[in-house]
């Protein structure tokens, strides 16, 4: 007999929860507090939450590769100390401030802080999860979202101000419009609004937060002339990056299911689908004006593919994943060239990628959100979009878009005008290395470490006839001819140039 049907759902915990009157969910010395919960739906959580850690590193080689080799390992290590900072901020507050169950329409409250509270009962995002396990998940979630915010700082911004801005950004700007998204106290969770796993918290507003941080530290020296040839130093650093970020996005989209159910299942189904096209559509933009079959241009895609479902992976049929990855591709790849309208040194793409890539699969998900979808995993009811006629949903997806970025924009500009404002007095907080320190790169002056063997950062760095002492014309030209054009076309016309001249001062 069929299990369901005799009354035996095995997806049922083994008790319902009924100790409301406990904010731990029940004292675990009395009470085996396990049979409240389902254990595979557990055993999904924490493998999906151990994925989107995945991704944080992820981001990091991303950003590396595109990087020049100077600060190659900065972005490294900004990407991994924002999962530092950011779990420390979580536990801390972040998390009370975002999904308190007493929670306002826009932010929180302090009645779990430092976890108080935080254990077994059922969480504000699903009741399928206990509080303990939907922290961490969640707590990833804030992590690379601003691991993807401060790789605006590539090559000229300081350290120390880029770890307190994560801080307090994360406090000010992520916990809000988490809590407003995903909190069902939240505005735009009781509009109706439609975001599964992040379309406004995550990709909108690190991408506009990128901006205002590329506008605050201003241009790299040399933009926009033929001084700064700027190209990917390493394109298997962007390939290793794109893996670990499309490995762990199964985690990030399925996992926000918050279940291990059908719906999750096809939230794998739809990322994985509009990662491939969007690879795809990229790579077929990019041919038809070089005729080359660009693997930065396969990579950029796939990570616009990812950002665009994101937000309608658990509410959209599979068919329309392909929609969603030519539209993300096609959006992001002509985004690029928004930063020279917008006269920004956005020199990741940040914004064009998440913040353009998020906005286009808010307003898809407006199109394509099914109520049968959404009803996968056996208990959530959606009006559904315009595939269930339902007309008002895209105005619901543009003020949350809207909101999002708006407020992502002008708060991370006020933050960091903050901290500069400061710098002015104390030089420990100035937001940007200063020329000279630029010219040597971020990973001498701010880290010490290198990415790579120091003889290669030598050659950057020493003036000409320093160079041309230690080796003679042949081996010279030998040794550039096989390090190819990156030598020749990167760090060390910059690096050398102005060094002799600031020698030729003196």
């Amino acid at each position: 007999m069929d299990p369901v049907l005799s009354g035996m759902d095995p997806t049922t915990p083994l008790e319902v929860f009924n100790n409301l009157t406990d904010a731990n969910g029940g004292d675990s010395r009395l009470y085996n507090l396990n049979v409240f919960y389902n254990p595979g739906d557990i055993a999904w959580m924490l493998t999906s939450t151990a994925l989107v850690l995945l991704m944080i590193p992820g981001v990091g080689f991303f950003y590396s590769g595109l990087a020049r080799r100077k600060s190659a390992l900065s972005l490294l290590w900004l990407s991994v100390m924002a999962t530092a900072v950011v779990s420390f901020q979580w536990f801390f507050w972040g998390y009370s401030l975002a999904f308190s169950h007493s929670a306002g329409p826009y932010i929180g409250n302090l009645d779990n802080f430092g976890l108080k509270g935080v254990l077994a009962a059922p969480s504000v995002g699903s009741a399928r999860i206990p509080d303990l396990l939907f922290c961490v998940y969640q707590g990833m979630f804030a992590a690379i979202t601003v691991a993807l915010a401060v790789g605006a700082v590539a090559e000229r911004g300081r350290m120390l101000p880029c770890i307190i801005y994560m801080f307090v950004w994360t406090t000010i700007i992520y916990d809000p419009i988490a809590c407003w998204t995903w909190n069902s106290a939240g505005w735009v969770f009781k509009m109706g609004g439609l975001d599964f796993a992040g379309g406004t918290p995550v990709h909108i507003a690190s991408g506009s937060a990128a901006l205002a941080y590329s506008y605050m530290l201003g241009k790299r020296r040399g933009h926009g002339t033929q001084e700064l040839n700027y190209r990917p130093h390493n394109v298997t650093h962007i390939v290793i990056g794109t893996v670990f970020l499309w490995v762990g996005w199964f985690g990030f989209n399925a996992g926000s299911a918050l279940s291990a159910n059908l719906r999750a299942v096809m939230a794998a189904v739809v990322t994985n689908l509009a990662a491939c096209v969007g690879g795809i559509t990229w790579c077929l933009v990019d041919y038809r004006l070089e005729r080359k079959w660009s693997t930065v241009g396969f990579c950029s895609g796939v990570i616009a593919g990812l950002v665009a479902i994101t937000p309608g992976s658990g509410y959209v049929p599979a068919w329309s994943a392909v929609i969603f990855g030519i539209c993300g591709g096609v959006a992001c790849n002509y985004a690029t060239k928004l930063k020279y309208f917008l006269r920004c040194d956005d020199a990741l793409d940040i914004f064009a990628v998440h913040g353009v890539g998020g906005f286009v699969g808010n307003i898809l998900t407006g199109f394509f959100a099914a109520d049968y979808i959404a009803h996968l995993d056996g208990f959530s009811v959606i009006p559904g979009g315009w595939l269930n006629r339902h007309w008002i949903q895209m105005g619901y997806q543009l003020a949350d878009s809207f909101s999002g970025g708006l407020y992502s924009f002008v708060g991370t500009c006020i933050i960091l005008g903050c901290l500069d404002g400061i710098g002015k007095f104390l030089p420990v907080f100035k937001l940007r290395a200063s020329e000279e320190e630029e010219v040597l790169g971020i990973d001498d002056v701010e880290i010490g470490e290198f990415a790579y063997d120091y003889v290669e950062l030598t050659r950057d760095v020493l003036l000409p006839d320093e160079v041309d002492e230690g080796m003679s014309t042949h081996s010279h030209e030998h040794h550039a001819s096989a390090m190819g054009h990156h030598e020749k076309n990167q760090d060390s016309v910059d690096s050398s140039n102005q060094l002799a001249e600031w020698a030729h001062r003196a």
